[in-house]
């Protein structure tokens, strides 16, 4: 189908927001917990699947069985204009880093991203899920192995945590990077998990035991401050808390 064409702008420097300005009739989707405001004029409702108008019930539970596939929930919430003027709805970032506005026509109309990196879309974006063929990325890909694939014409948006970098790799040049800092990457480039190749470097280095190559030709977008691993610092810096019984005290 044709998707919404949207207006936006994005706002702030290390925790970002978007702005989406829609026509009367126009719609935004959304994933769960994103909306930072909306203008009066914005129905929100909360639909089976991605949004994108699979035709019929089936076509409906693909959407659905994609969405399950790639960690995310059954539903995914709509935000449109109901009104005779221009609104706005705005998508906050989750943590730190850089929204990524990506208009998936200059792309051919296909993206591969991480599963936590989609934020928010125009209507019509279909979510589905990218399965990696490799043996590697197969078996060890971890947060690499099973992607989102955002397929459409319009305006989609992901999001970078920490720093983000933009690369157009060349034909046959490859990078190895930590599997969580791939962000998104065009369908040209060839993605696979592969094997540290020294375990006592997987094991005392902290980097792990696999890492993701992308060759190219085709754009990649990667990130400093994957999710995962701020979630595990912030672990492994939270004291360890102990419940005290009866006072506190053991009495003998």
């Amino acid at each position: 189908m044709t998707m919404d064409v949207i207006d936006y702008q994005i706002f702030g420097a290390e925790m970002q927001y978007v702005e989406i300005e829609l026509d009367p009739g126009e719609a935004a989707i959304g994933e769960a917990g994103v909306m930072m405001y909306m203008e009066n004029g914005i129905t929100m409702d909360t639909i089976f699947g991605d949004g994108s108008q699979q035709g019929g019930f089936f076509g409906k539970l693909m959407g659905v069985g994609k969405r399950l596939l790639t960690g995310e929930g059954l539903f995914t919430t709509v935000f449109q204009n109901d009104g005779n003027a221009k609104q706005r709805v705005a998508f906050a970032a989750p943590y730190p880093g850089k929204i990524v506005p990506i208009d998936l026509r200059q792309l051919g109309g296909t993206l591969i991203c991480q599963k936590d990196s989609f934020l928010c879309a125009a209507k019509g974006v279909a979510l589905g899920i990218a399965l990696q063929r490799r043996l590697g990325a197969g078996l060890f890909g971890g947060e690499g192995f099973i992607m989102q694939k955002l397929e459409g014409d319009g305006m989609a948006f992901v999001h970078a945590g920490g720093t983000l970098m933009e690369r157009t790799l060349a034909p046959g040049e490859t990078l190895r990077v930590d599997t969580g800092c791939v962000v998104a990457f065009q369908p040209s480039v060839d993605f696979d998990i592969q094997f540290v190749g020294k375990v006592k470097s997987a094991i005392f280095g902290g980097e792990g035991l696999f890492f993701a190559t992308l060759q190219g030709p085709g754009k990649v977008w990667l990130q400093s401050l994957p999710l995962s691993r701020l979630a595990n610092r912030i672990m492994l810096s939270a004291p360890a808390t102990h419940s005290l019984v009866g006072g506190g005290g053991n009495d003998d």
